[in-house]
């Protein structure tokens, strides 16, 4: 049985020294609604591309992790019913019973570090959840990233998550959180989430510099790069305030917990928004494609 695929025009890349960029796949699987999420992945190879970059989508196809969709792959992915979500546990199961799956940031990092991809653009992170305190509810995205030296780009956390108990736990995990342009920890939906990190980054180059000595270094733990979304195109701060807490008291009367908690909050600020949130999902997304394409063209530059 063949555990893993890499696509030969990502092997190429790799070995050549060319850049790679990783990008997931359960935006297109889980993230967003039909026909929109096809069109978006094929956006995002597409950019990648234009940039001089190699476009790496990952997922898993009857059982296979695979590095380097095919469009048919992505298509079908995007299209099909029965597409699971696969975090970095779920891959051996998927593996033995067939599954096809989205991955989440988690095993997309796992297998991008696998194939030798060194960049990878999300959407946003997974992080600490309300009342962890309580639940131990925290992604398995965080542990994951602390084991990898990847440089992943994203506009922070989703603001229904806890961001400063994130922001702590990033700092237990060794994990380095340095912000484009900026000292405002951007709050996924939002440019500034309200709380502040301390470094500051002012070029692709110079994110690949840090890279670079981090690796010298022997330091094996991801560096975050945190990318807001323009303050045209965020959810305007009072609407988000004003819904978010509704979501969390929706949630609460309705007694949602668990993993049930973040579909269930995601699509009630969908609704409450009339779709306004959807679309900001989507800048974000773009806007980290680009700047993680930027970032791997620095990287391959800086060998």
């Amino acid at each position: 049985m063949s555990t893993l695929r890499l696509a030969d025009e990502v092997r190429d890349a790799v070995d050549a020294g060319r850049p790679v960029l990783a990008l997931e796949s359960t935006i297109f699987t889980h993230g967003l609604p039909r026909p929109r999420n096809l069109e978006v992945a094929t956006e995002a190879e597409a950019r990648v591309r234009a940039a001089g970059v190699v476009p790496a989508t990952i997922g898993v196809v009857d059982g296979i992790p695979t590095i380097g969709l095919s469009a048919d792959e992505i298509a079908r992915l995007s299209t099909s019913d029965g597409v699971v979500k696969a975090s970095l546990r779920d891959l051996p199961v998927a593996a033995v019973k067939g599954l096809s799956a989205g991955t989440t940031v988690a095993a997309t990092a796992h297998l991008a570090h696998l194939a030798g991809v060194r960049v990878f653009s999300t959407g946003g992170l997974g992080g600490v959840h309300r009342r962890a305190q309580e639940t131990f509810d925290e992604s398995a995205d965080l542990g994951t990233l602390a084991t990898l030296p990847l440089v992943v780009v994203s506009a922070g956390v989703k603001s229904i998550l806890d961001i400063p108990l994130t922001l702590e736990r990033l700092e237990t995990l060794n994990l380095a959180v340095v912000g484009y342009r900026t000292t405002d920890y951007p709050g996924f939906y939002i440019s500034d989430s309200g709380y502040d990190i301390e470094y500051s980054v002012d070029s692709p180059a110079e994110i690949a510099r840090i890279a670079v000595v981090r690796d010298a270094l022997g330091i094996a733990s991801t560096l975050l790069v945190a990318n807001p979304v323009s303050t045209d195109t965020q959810l305007e701060p009072e609407l988000h305030d004003d819904v978010l807490a509704k979501a969390l008291a929706e949630a609460d009367a309705a007694g949602v917990s668990g993993h049930d908690t973040t579909p269930f909050l995601l699509d009630f600020m969908q609704r409450e928004t009339g779709g306004r949130s959807l679309d900001v999902n989507v800048e974000v997304y773009r806007g980290n494609v680009v700047l993680g394409a930027e970032i791997a063209r620095a990287l391959a530059d800086a060998g």
